[in-house]
């Protein structure tokens, strides 16, 4: 219930900062002078008219390079958008040596489509800020202030603003290259771009929710089944690369930890060796000795354990398995260096009451240390799960995704992760579209994970009771 009145009330919150806005835009127009209703025509005017010259030459360039982009650049796209394009590519043989002329590019009208409708929001805002400046001379000329001169302005850029101005430029880069192509991914989950559509020589266009009715079907031309099947083994893997990891990290933590054991940092630096070695030797080095006729089967034959090798990469439940323990091989260390400073900080007297009171370890370590864990180490376990969902390294390496089957469609096997799917369409099939879709679904389990788990984290529900 809190939940739907807080929604509801950022909606209201957001209506009415949006009816602010509007009403002081037709407050700043109707009280304004000459120059005031001009600077909503051209930006900066007013300003330059109060002599305000930095910020006028500011607004004044911003619009002057907008109509310049639109006018050579921007609108044609944005034109094109609802189609994607319509003129085709072809091969004029009319003269001696054939020559291409190409058409419209799908691809690059989506694009820069949307960069252009990103342009036309930022000037929006700037326009606005325009307008709000307007206003600010009006009420300080109505209580006969000073307004402020280009070297205030420069000051304040460089002194109490500084953070903004520093910020301007990682902002730019945020946009560019991580905000743009996230859009860009969604836009192509809606279109047909695939092998059979390529630019600039086929075009692509919008085709609305059939890829995502593709992705559900069941049928034997969806992906259905097969979606099913690796977002199942998805949460397999990243539930048991966690917890497994988890607990049999805390284990060796507190065995090592424990009095009496002799040689701490021996057993913690064979361990920490492990980390030393990179990761894609070690798994490809693994990969090897459980091929078929790798290190461990060959031994299982000379002893007469076996009389045939066993099938571990092409047996779908022995790849399951195998990569976990694999993987709680190579996570084991990280966690018991993790592990380790958070037992020593954990107070002796806890446990010495405990022993006091007549509890046994068991009770000890449900009572006391796995508690204490879970609060300083919540965080941590729910990035960790979240990247396992997005483990690439360790299911590539080692299986490449198979065995397959034909039970699968779309280049998936048995042991291949949304991410390494993904990967395969993208790839192998170039099938954009349904890899733009997996890319979407791989967000919104993520998400709706991590939304869940972090509002029941110990760290964050009850922080003042656990101190």
């Amino acid at each position: 219930m809190s939940e739907k009145k807080g929604l509801s009330s950022s909606i209201g919150s957001g209506f009415s900062r949006l009816g602010r806005n509007i009403s002081e835009i037709g407050t700043t127009f109707r009280e304004g002078d000459w120059t005031a209703k001009l600077s909503f025509v051209v930006m900066g005017f007013g300003q330059l008219v109060h002599k305000q010259f930095l910020r006028g030459i500011l607004f004044l360039a911003l619009e002057i390079l907008f109509i310049y982009y639109m006018v050579s650049f921007g609108a044609a796209y944005v034109s094109k958008l609802p189609t994607l394009g319509t003129v085709e590519s072809y091969t004029d043989k009319s003269g001696i040596v054939p020559v291409t002329v190409y058409g419209d590019n799908s691809f690059m009208i989506l694009l820069f489509g949307i960069l252009t409708i990103f342009v036309i929001l930022a000037f929006i805002f700037v326009w606005r800020m325009n307008i709000g400046q307007q206003r600010q001379i009006q009420l300080f000329q109505k209580e006969g202030r000073a307004l402020p001169t280009s070297m205030q302005d420069l000051k304040s850029l460089l002194n109490e603003h500084f953070s903004a101005t520093l910020l301007a430029i990682p902002n730019v880069g945020v946009f560019v290259f991580v905000i743009l192509p996230i859009i860009f991914m969604v836009c192509v989950a809606f279109t047909n771009y695939d092998a059979n559509h390529q630019s600039p020589t086929n075009l692509f266009t919008w085709v609305g929710l059939e890829n995502f009715k593709n992705l559900f079907s069941m049928g034997t031309s969806g992906f259905g089944s097969t979606f099913v099947t690796v977002l199942g083994w998805t949460l397999v893997w990243a539930f048991f690369a966690t917890f497994l990891n988890f607990f049999l990290g805390l284990g060796v933590a507190i065995m090592i930890n424990k009095k009496g054991i002799k040689f701490k940092k021996l057993w913690r630096t064979i361990l920490v060796v492990t980390i030393a070695v990179p990761q894609f030797v070690s798994l490809l080095y693994m990969y090897k000795m459980f091929a078929n006729d790798g290190l461990i089967n060959t031994w299982l034959l000379n002893l007469g354990v076996i009389k045939t090798y066993i099938p571990f990469w092409s047996n779908a439940m022995y790849s399951r398995v195998l990569i976990i323990l694999i993987n709680v091989w190579i996570g084991i260390p990280y966690m018991m260096l993790m592990t380790t400073g958070i037992l020593m900080n954990i107070p002796e007297d806890l446990y010495e009451s405990a022993r006091i009171d007549g509890a046994n370890a068991w009770q000890m370590f449900r009572k006391i240390t796995l508690p204490y864990m879970l609060f300083v180490l919540g965080p941590y376990l729910l990035t960790s799960f979240t990247g396992n969902l997005n483990n690439f390294n360790v299911i590539y390496l080692l299986t490449q995704g198979n065995p397959t089957s034909m039970n699968l469609s779309g280049g998936a096997g048995y042991t291949d992760l949304l991410i390494t799917w993904l990967y395969k369409l993208t790839v192998n099939d170039t099938n954009y579209r349904m890899a733009a879709v997996i890319g979407i679904m791989v967000f919104v389990v993520t998400a709706v994970i991590s939304l869940v788990v972090y509002r029941i984290l110990p760290s964050v529900r009850d922080e003042e009771g656990f101190q």
